[in-house]
């Protein structure tokens, strides 16, 4: 497998969830530590994109260029700072993906050239469980620049790898493992019924 390098996400305001998102504990481990570990049962090399000063602890940090910009923005900050052609990109708020969805998704971008091979629900891209080239910094950087934050049109503009649903099913995966915690609600499910996958 070339040469991967996963970028967990968390530098979002968490301003639906009212509080850090990436330090909340679920069965006894901030999110972003269960993300940090889910990573590395791909890679080796793990990084996040958010504040230095918060999550330093967990691993190496880098700081979006273009702040408050949304995801697109770690997206961008991630792929300026890799050298690698592969990049995972995951957000701190996904604990119910699967390491073998992630070897599963690296195997599916390797065999292919397009920029981005990204998962596709319902006609919903799931832009933060997706692997993308660093061809892909260059539309990335452009849309930012043009003030354009919204992922899903830039979609529009590159080519893609786009795994639909019936191809997860097929491989022995459902929708539900992008269930993410947005809202109070949304963690208190979580914190009932969440099982950490052995």
């Amino acid at each position: 497998m070339k040469t991967v390098v996963a970028y967990i996400l968390a530098g979002g305001r968490s301003s639906r969830m009212g509080r850090d998102k990436a330090l909340l504990q679920l069965a006894g481990k901030p999110l972003i530590a269960r993300a940090v570990e889910l990573a590395h049962e791909v890679t080796g090399n793990v990084k996040i994109v958010g504040e230095p000063e918060k999550l330093a602890a967990y691993a190496a940090v880098v700081a979006d260029v273009y702040r408050d910009r949304g995801p697109l923005g770690g997206i961008h900050a991630a792929l300026r700072e890799s050298e690698a052609e592969l990049n995972l990109i995951l957000a701190v708020d996904l604990p119910y993906i699967p390491a073998r969805f992630l070897k599963y998704l690296l195997t599916r971008a390797e065999s292919s050239n397009a920029p981005v091979t990204v998962p596709c629900l319902a006609g919903y891209f799931q832009p933060l469980c997706a692997v993308y080239r660093k061809q892909f910094l260059s539309p990335a950087e452009r849309a930012l620049a043009e003030g354009r934050n919204k992922i899903d049109q830039l979609f529009g503009e590159v080519m893609l790898c786009a795994i639909s649903e019936k191809d997860m099913v097929a491989s022995g995966f459902n929708s539900s493992i992008f269930r993410n915690l947005n809202t109070p609600e949304d963690w208190e499910q979580a914190v009932h019924d969440f099982t950490p996958e052995s």
